[in-house]
């Protein structure tokens, strides 16, 4: 019996060390829907990917083996299950009537908790065309929780000094990072550990405002801090990934990574996406 026990935990034990570390990632899909070419909900110039785009796509989800992926411009659910396959992925979508949606794929090895979705990114809901509310879920780990917020904030405003500009895109950016600093700093108050993930349409290089904005709130650990993207040739970071309370310490080192396109040209960047999936791994607590 005692021989048997023995032989049963050394068998535990290999899978207990892969779940404590967590690979999480976000990616901009860039107009994932199943929808038709000339579908009224898109713009003209919006060529919907097909079958065959969208099982390319589905290789490099496989390749990028994500526990977590946080996910923009992706329709819903149905949409995203082209890419991340039920069996495999648990699928969770903000509540947004727009086409490009934020939500989650989660694996299923994973136990998540659905929070309402942070609406107050939504800094223009009565306009024509409103912004993206933030995707929120916790996820249930071995030893305690992890909160995770999934965004895709207003474009147009990537370098500008915020404290300075005049452009009606950066006064709306200025509004979503309130609205980001209230979400951190009731997971502060909470004491809880959590990553915001997404395209934040925003350099945030040592000399801008943002990064420092979101910081006034709680210290934060950002995964592409001090680097430059690799993805269609390379330039600064949009997409982030940024850890804040306990989790700033269950991010490793150097886990950075841009899962780069094998296609080249504008073509390829056409049908597939104008965004890499970028990651970081999390050593988190049993």
């Amino acid at each position: 019996m005692r021989r048997a026990i023995l032989l049963i935990s050394l068998l535990l034990a290999p899978c207990w060390a892969a779940a404590a570390e967590l690979k999480l990632s976000t990616w901009n899909l860039e107009w994932l829907t199943l929808r038709p070419a000339g579908d009224p909900a898109l713009p003209p110039d919006v060529r919907p990917k097909s079958a065959a785009d969208r099982a390319v796509l589905r290789q490099y989800a496989a390749q990028l083996a994500a526990d977590v992926v946080a996910l923009q411009e992706v329709e819903g659910p149905e949409a995203a299950a082209t890419i991340f396959p039920p069996p495999d992925y648990v699928l969770h979508f903000t509540r947004d009537r727009v086409v490009q949606r934020v939500g989650f794929a989660v694996r299923r090895a994973w136990h998540f908790i659905a929070n309402p979705d942070l609406v107050a990114l939504n800094v223009t809901p009565g306009a024509r065309n409103p912004l993206r509310a933030g995707a929120d879920i916790t996820l249930v780990l071995p030893g305690g929780r992890l909160r995770l917020l999934a965004v895709h904030l207003k474009t147009g405003c990537r370098e500008d000094r915020l404290d300075r500009s005049s452009r009606p895109q950066c006064h709306l950016l200025r509004l979503q990072l309130a609205a980001l600093q209230g979400w951190i700093a009731q997971r502060r108050d909470e004491g809880v550990p959590f990553v915001l993930m997404g395209d934040f349409n925003r350099w945030m290089d040592p000399r801008e405002t943002f990064f420092a904005g979101l910081q006034q709130a709680a210290p934060l650990t950002r995964a592409t801090e001090g680097h430059s993207s690799p993805c269609w040739g390379g330039g600064g970071f949009v997409d982030h990934i940024i850890a804040g309370g306990a989790a700033r310490a269950w991010m490793r080192a150097g886990s950075l990574r841009v899962t780069v396109y094998r296609e080249q040209g504008a073509a390829a960047k056409a049908v597939l996406s104008d965004h890499c999936p970028v990651s970081a791994r999390f050593a988190v607590p049993e």
